[in-house]
C-alpha cells in the first residue's frame, strides 16, 4: 500500500475510503472480516475503527456468537452520517432528492428550471437544502450538454452557460465535492446501477427537451470521450445533407420530439444500426414517455434492414427521470465515499 500513496495522510484517507465502502456495502462487519476483505492488518483496522466510532461515523451493532473465546465485535456504517444531493436541470423543470448513504430518500422535490433566466437560483436551492440538511457531504448535478472536468463546454440553447466552470463556482462557495455531470451519462449509469447490470455495453436515447442525446456505456464502463464530446448524436450524418438532428427534428431546433412519420422511425432505426455496428450493445434503451411496444417493434424492423438482425440490440423503454435521478444517486454517493472528514 505505500507504493501507492505519496504521504501518511494520503494513505489514511485511502483507508477510510475502503472501511467506509466496505460497511456500507457490506451492511455490517467485524474487525477480522474487514481486515482479511481489505488486506489490512488487524491493529490497523482496529485504530481507524476506534477513530470513525468516536467520530460517530460507525456504531457498535452487537456481538457475533461465540465459537469458544471472546465475541467479535460487529460494527455498521451510521447511514444518516452523510447525506448526499442529486439535481437535474431540465428545459422546464428542476428535480432534486436527497438521500443517505445507503440509498434511502429522505426528500423530494421539484421547481420550475434553473437554466434560464436566473441560474443563481440553483445555487439558492443548494443552500436552502444545505441550512436543512447540514450533513450533506456531496452533490451531483446534471444537465443537458457536455461536461468536462465540471467544466459545461457544450449546450447550445444556454449560450450564457456555455464555459461555465459549474463544478468550482459550486465547491468554492459551500466547500462540499460536486460533480457535475452529462443528463444521459447519468442516465445510462443510473439505469445498469438500478437493474444490476455489471459490465455490458449499453446505449441510452432521448430526443428530450434540447435535441437528441446518447448516453454510451461499453463492458460496464461510461464512455465520455477525448474532449468528453461522446454522445453527441446530434451532429451524427445521416443523409446527403441531414444530420441526426435535423432529420429527427424536421427543420426545427430545440423542441420536443415525437416520432410520428416514417422519416423519423428511419432516422433512428439508422442510428440503432450505427451502434450496433460500432458498439454491439445489449440493449438500446428509450425513454418511455417517447416510445411504445408499437414504435419499438417499427425501429427494430427497419433497423435489420440495414444490419443483419441477429446483431441488434434489444430495444428496451425505462423511466428516463428516475434513472437520471439514480445515476446522479450513484455519482453523489462515490463522492460521499471519498471524501475525507479532515
Amino acid at each position: 500500500m505505500t507504493d501507492l500513496y505519496t504521504s501518511p495522510k494520503e494513505m489514511k484517507k485511502a483507508i477510510v475510503q475502503r472501511i467506509r465502502a466496505a460497511l456500507i456495502m457490506l451492511g455490517s462487519a467485524t474487525k477480522a472480516e474487514l481486515s482479511q476483505r481489505l488486506g489490512i492488518s488487524f491493529p490497523t483496522i482496529s485504530k481507524f475503527l476506534a477513530q470513525m466510532e468516536s467520530d460517530g461515523e460507525i456504531v457498535y451493532s452487537g456481538d457475533d456468537d461465540s465459537s469458544g473465546g471472546r465475541r467479535a465485535k460487529r460494527y455498521s456504517y451510521d447511514p444518516e452520517y452523510r447525506l448526499g444531493l442529486g439535481i437535474f436541470i431540465e428545459k422546464t423543470e428542476t428535480k432534486y432528492t436527497i438521500f443517505n448513504c445507503i440509498g434511502e430518500i429522505k426528500e423530494e422535490g421539484s421547481m420550475p428550471s434553473v437554466l434560464e433566466p436566473e441560474f443563481h437560483l440553483l445555487a439558492d436551492l443548494i443552500e436552502t437544502l444545505i441550512e436543512k440538511y447540514p450533513r450533506l457531504r456531496s452533490i451531483a448535478i446534471g444537465v443537458p450538454g457536455a461536461v468536462n472536468n465540471g467544466r459545461i463546454i457544450f449546450i447550445p440553447p444556454y449560450p450564457q452557460l456555455q464555459g461555465r466552470d459549474l463544478q468550482g463556482m459550486l465547491e468554492s462557495r459551500f466547500q462540499i465535492p460536486v460533480v457535475v455531470e452529462n443528463d444521459m451519462n447519468a442516465s445510462v449509469l443510473g439505469y445498469a446501477s438500478n437493474m444490476e447490470i455489471e459490465n455490458e455495453s449499453l446505449v441510452y436515447l432521448y430526443f428530450g427537451q434540447n435535441g437528441p442525446g446518447s448516453g454510451i456505456m461499453i463492458n460496464g464502463d461510461v464512455v465520455r470521450g477525448s474532449t468528453s464530446f461522446s454522445g453527441e448524436i446530434s451532429f451524427v450524418p445521416q443523409y446527403d445533407n441531414r444530420s441526426f438532428r435535423q432529420a429527427l427534428l424536421q427543420g426545427e431546433r430545440f423542441r420536443r420530439t415525437i416520432l410520428s412519420d416514417d422519416d423519423q422511425i428511419d432516422s433512428v432505426a439508422r442510428l440503432v444500426a450505427t451502434f450496433a455496428a460500432i458498439t454491439n450493445p445489449r440493449a438500446v434503451i428509450f425513454c418511455d414517455d417517447e416510445v411504445d411496444e408499437a414504435l419499438l417493434a417499427r425501429i427494430a424492423e427497419r433497423s435489420a434492414s440495414y444490419i443483419p438482425r441477429e446483431h441488434l440490440p434489444a430495444l428496451l423503454a425505462s423511466d428516463w427521470r428516475q434513472d437520471y435521478l439514480y445515476g446522479l444517486q450513484q455519482l453523489a454517493l462515490n463522492l460521499m465515499i471519498a471524501e475525507s472528514d479532515s
